[in-house]
């Protein structure tokens, strides 16, 4: 059954690639998120943004899909649904640039040179693309730099000598503050970097392993920030790497889109099914 987020990715021309990168063909990436939960689209709108090319493979079953009510993340004060965040979260990873495809990533190796023949040598700063990623479904892709952020789901690293995982019960991965890993172009984010189960904090955490990937890349970049016109020029500074000026129209006009999309998708009920644990479903 389609799902009001399948209808809207279609509704809007969201990028939906995989069918385009199958087959065998490996097409290279700057990144590849792996999972499609608060922490990978909360990355790849950061990336994409600012100019990485930027593959979503979203397994679904995102744990917040489950939460009758999220109440505590912040800028809703009587609460949201949870669906309808996660679902305005990917259409916002849609309009920043990057692509989505649902898929359950397998395996990432290390690419040599020889297995990275058939996809572009070098991302768009420089960067060697390290990994190969494939799916369940036979997609293949090549990659700069890959973003765990599948919870507790580490298999597909198997084959990934340095990677280390932490076993508290449930698998993490060990990282540094930032996100890194042991390897170098691979990070994780969220839960499983051992975040707080929240979502506040797991989305805040994927934004900053997103930076985190921009500044390896020497990607330039000062904010992300979309200021008022003048408000570096009219001060004889240049425009920062990541920031815009806006004048009043464009101001007005970017405002009144966003409260006319808002209304709409608060209009009404979200309408996909209320989602409980596995363990309690028929």
């Amino acid at each position: 059954m389609e799902t009001e987020s399948d209808a809207r990715r279609n509704e809007t021309g969201a990028n939906e690639t995989g069918a385009n990168e199958m087959g065998g063909e490996r097409r290279g990436r700057d990144v590849v998120v792996v999972g499609g939960g608060v922490a990978g689209l909360s990355a790849a709108v950061f990336t994409a943004r600012h100019g990485l090319d930027t593959l979503v493979v979203d397994a679904g079953g995102s744990v917040l899909r489950r939460n009758a009510r999220l109440e505590n993340f912040p800028g809703f004060p009587v609460g949201v649904d949870a669906r309808r965040l996660l679902d305005l979260l990917g259409e916002q990873a849609d309009a920043a640039g990057a692509d989505r495809i649902e898929g359950r990533v397998t395996r990432v190796e290390r690419l040599d040179a020889s297995a990275a023949d058939d996809a572009p040598p070098e991302g768009g700063d420089g960067d060697a693309r390290r990994f190969g990623v494939e799916t369940e479904s036979g997609d293949r892709f090549a990659a700069s730099n890959v973003v765990a952020a599948s919870k507790n789901e580490v298999g597909y690293l198997a084959d990934l000598a340095g990677v280390g995982v932490v076993d508290r019960g449930k698998a993490y991965l060990d990282v540094d503050e930032r996100g890194r890993t042991g390897v170098e172009g691979l990070y994780a984010a969220g839960r499983l970097a051992r975040k707080p189960h929240q979502a506040a904090v797991c989305a805040g955490h994927g934004a900053e392993v997103g930076v985190t990937v921009l500044e390896d890349a020497e990607r330039p970049f000062y904010h992300d920030w979309v200021t008022p016109d003048g408000y570096f020029t009219d001060r004889g500074r240049d425009l920062p790497p990541g920031c815009e000026e806006i004048d009043a129209t464009e101001r007005r006009e970017r405002e009144s889109d966003a409260r006319e999309r808002m209304r709409s998708a608060f209009a009404e009920p979200h309408p996909d099914p209320q989602e409980t644990h596995p363990s309690l479903e028929e």
